[in-house]
């Protein structure tokens, strides 16, 4: 980005000069040393801000600045700075509207990474005008939106592993392409760990030499390998066995991969980025997933909220999937926004994406309805009613009635074999199964 301007407000003329010495070139600095001098309009991008500006070591006048600045510049990012590390003033000054608090004497190696996260933050809220392809923009301005948007800013270059959690469908694969972007000029490997079978899985994240086993015709480089520089993106990392656990350990503390059939290990630089729907500390105590390594991968995390956790960002997410339908022109009423926000999303991101695709097609007006959106909904709300079933059945009957009902709800909302086998948490065999078990008939577009 270009044209940044940090605002810096301090007494301390040293302070000031650090500043300008240490800024990095497309970073301008616009100084000021007093209350009387505070801006009411200015393109600020962040704002440092001092906490005893008269030199008061009693009265942190800084604080009532940073809430002057947050009236003023709603979006401006601000870091208080003292040297006072009391906890007490560092909590008034989150409260106040600072995002951060940084020790004096500055350290310009902390200044630098500082501003370069907050440059992270706004090339991300601005997502939507640098990414044509819409698949890695984060949507949503609720308060839950803008704190994975920030905790992805907050991300960018760190080394070590990170852990994405999150339900079905929230959009783990998007965070972690987010995530990645903030580095360009990197490879990322993303692979669905439930797809590789078990007994491929280590060639395929290790590689291989010619000869180690039989079929081994070639030597193949490892995914793990092909990623070195950059991202290797693990999905549904809970699919991967106790034996498997235990190598990805061993790379993630070493750095180092051994092809099978190898001699020697090979060291190499790549970041894994994991991704979970399930909770793998429940997985830690059934015994069903390592503790250290548990440990490793979630030294940084990220939560990613479920969609009914932040239904302000139903409209917005509406509309951005509606404008993807270039050939079709449509808008959403308010009244199909409330029955949107009156509706749980079992399926989260994924499933809103659907329906929007499904309502590009068949509402009949440029202005999407209520009763549009339940014509496509109602069928899950109905199935999910007690009033719906009829006890008489019995229990066998009630639970295979509403399993087939699910799988063909589930089958013409995602369209995908594959898609609702992850989603759904079953194998895909199982799934043909139950699909021709329960003559289920769906519309394959």
């Amino acid at each position: 980005m270009k044209n940044l301007t940090l605002l810096a407000i301090d007494d301390d003329e040293l302070i000031l000069q650090s500043l300008r010495i240490g800024l990095p070139k497309h970073w301008r600095l616009e100084a000021i040393h007093g209350l009387s001098e505070l801006p009411s309009k200015g393109d600020f991008t962040a704002a440092f801000v001092d906490m005893h500006l008269t030199g008061n070591t009693n009265r942190a006048e800084g604080i009532d600045v940073i809430k002057k600045l947050k009236e003023t510049f709603p979006n401006l990012e601000i870091v208080a700075m003292s040297g006072d590390l009391d906890r007490d003033l560092m909590e008034k000054c989150l409260r106040a509207g600072a995002s951060r608090y940084i020790a004096k004497p500055l350290n310009l190696d902390e200044v630098i990474i500082t501003l370069d996260k907050i440059e992270a933050l706004r090339l991300l809220q601005a997502a939507p005008f640098r990414h044509p392809d819409m698949n890695i923009t984060w949507v949503g301005s609720s308060p839950e939106a803008l704190h994975v948007t920030r905790q992805i800013a907050m991300l960018k270059g760190e080394d070590g592993p990170i852990l994405i959690e999150g339900e079905t469908g929230t959009g783990k694969e998007v965070a972690a392409q987010l995530i990645h972007s903030q580095e360009p000029d990197r490879p990322l490997i993303a692979v669905n760990v439930a797809a590789i079978p078990e007994n491929l899985f280590e060639s395929e994240l290790f590689g291989h030499v010619r000869g180690a086993f039989t079929g081994a015709d070639y030597t193949k480089v490892g995914l793990a390998e092909a990623a070195s520089g950059g991202d290797l993106f693990l999905d549904e990392i809970e699919a991967l066995s106790l034996t498997l656990q235990a190598k990805l350990l061993r790379f993630l503390e070493t750095g180092e991969v051994r092809r099978i059939g190898a001699k020697e290990s090979i060291r190499i630089k790549t970041r894994v980025i994991a991704a979970t729907n399930k909770s793998l500390e429940q997985m830690v105590k059934e015994g069903t997933f390592r503790e250290d390594l548990l440990w490793r991968l979630c030294s940084k995390k990220i939560k990613l909220p479920p969609l009914r956790e932040r239904k302000d960002d139903i409209a917005e997410l509406c509309h951005w999937f509606l404008a993807k339908e270039k050939n079709r022109k449509k808008e959403l009423s308010a009244d199909a926004v409330k029955v949107m926000q009156d509706y749980s999303w079992p399926g989260n991101v994924r499933e809103l994406k659907r329906i929007c695709e499904q309502l590009a097609v068949t509402s009949p007006l440029p202005i999407i309805r209520g009763e549009d959106v339940l014509h496509i909904i109602k069928p899950t709300l109905d199935a999910g009613s007690v009033a719906a079933i009829d006890f008489s059945l019995g229990l066998e009957a009630i639970v295979s009635n509403y399993e087939a009902i699910v799988l063909t709800q589930a089958l013409n909302k995602l369209n995908d074999v594959d898609e609702v086998a992850r989603t759904l948490q079953v194998s895909r065999s199982n799934l043909y199964k139950k699909i021709k078990d329960y003559n289920i008939e769906w519309s394959k577009q």
